[in-house]
């Protein structure tokens, strides 16, 4: 599937609309597909890691370029006549079927939807930071853990919370600076305090005024007195935005957590919504890449059972 491929539907009626071409909503459109169930994807081409050069932890996958990886997943749901088109969906209505309308003016029916759309990071306001971001500036040590394994972790602090972050990372260095940043030292729990202490992490207090990159590599963590930290890695914790309007439209019962407010799904991710679900980061943060693949997938064999069910009643109604 190339980009000259990704038109406008060619159809105004499909069984099932998947919003948002990642993993979750590719991975629910090759299950619909195969079911022989007529599926439109409309894609925007916001993939949430696409600031990474590879992704991780993926069984057979591991270390494949994020968009290698849509690439092939696209190549792979056309082949069971699969539509998938590069727009963004801007409303959803119910009324029988549910009317998808896109930005470019196009519109399409469909009896069930699938919202995969995904979250964006927003990452801490310090200079440096959101540039570097998916590079040497990282938030998951499991995605990115091992590729930068034993360098020198400065772990950046958004609030108190950021201490189980730099406990978690100092499993792939012994060498791990904490940058309380403006987190006063007196807001970190006495327990906190001696894991801290436990696992080698120096805490290092006051406030961050930026990254040193040298020849486009990050080489320090410079503080608002001039001091420098020579650091290879930042660890830093995004601020997490779901794309969840859509689903606020629809009416779905949401769910406000830490990490943002997310729809309140079943097993399967169905949400409140009769006839909408939702998989990948649209349910939750911490959805990594295999998640989300798993999670379509379930979407998906939910709404084959529940669209054959309601096609054999309606035979025996008629």
């Amino acid at each position: 599937m190339t980009e000259q491929d990704l038109n406008e539907p060619s159809d105004s009626r499909y069984d099932v609309v998947v919003v948002g071409g990642g993993a979750a909503g590719l991975s629910a459109a090759l299950v619909l597909g195969r079911a022989r169930h007529r599926t439109l994807v409309v894609d925007a081409g916001e993939p949430r890691n696409a600031p990474s050069a590879h992704m991780q932890g993926y069984l057979s996958r591991d270390g494949m370029p994020p968009a290698e990886f849509l690439a092939t997943g696209r190549e792979e749901v056309a082949r069971y006549g699969v539509e998938l088109v590069r727009d963004r969906v801007t409303d959803v209505a119910r009324g029988g079927d549910f009317t998808v309308t896109l930005e470019r003016g196009g519109r399409a029916r469909a009896r069930r939807i699938v919202v995969a759309t995904g979250l964006k990071d927003e990452m801490p306001d310090v200079p440096g930071v959101a540039e570097r971001f998916g590079r040497d500036v990282l938030h998951c040590p499991f995605c990115h853990g091992w590729e930068v394994r034993d360098e020198p972790f400065g772990v950046l602090a958004s609030s108190a919370a950021g201490v189980h972050q730099a406990l978690m990372v100092s499993r792939w260095s012994k060498d791990v600076r904490f940058f309380l940043h403006r987190v006063a030292e007196e807001e970190l729990a006495d327990l906190d305090l001696r894991r801290l202490a436990a696992a080698g992490v120096d805490v290092v207090p006051g406030e961050v005024a930026g990254l040193v990159v040298e020849d486009d590599r990050l080489t320090g963590v410079r503080m608002a007195d001039g001091t420098v930290h020579s650091r290879s890695v930042v660890f830093a914790a995004p601020r997490p935005v779901p794309r969840t309007g859509l689903l606020e439209r629809l009416g779905a019962e949401m769910d406000r957590t830490p990490f943002g407010t997310y729809p309140v799904v079943d097993g399967n991710g169905l949400t409140s919504v009769p006839g909408v679900w939702a998989a990948g980061n649209a349910i939750g943060f911490s959805e990594q890449v295999v998640h989300a693949a798993s999670g379509g997938y379930r979407a998906a064999t939910a709404i084959v059972g529940d669209l054959r069910m309601a096609d054999l009643d309606a035979a025996l109604d008629g």
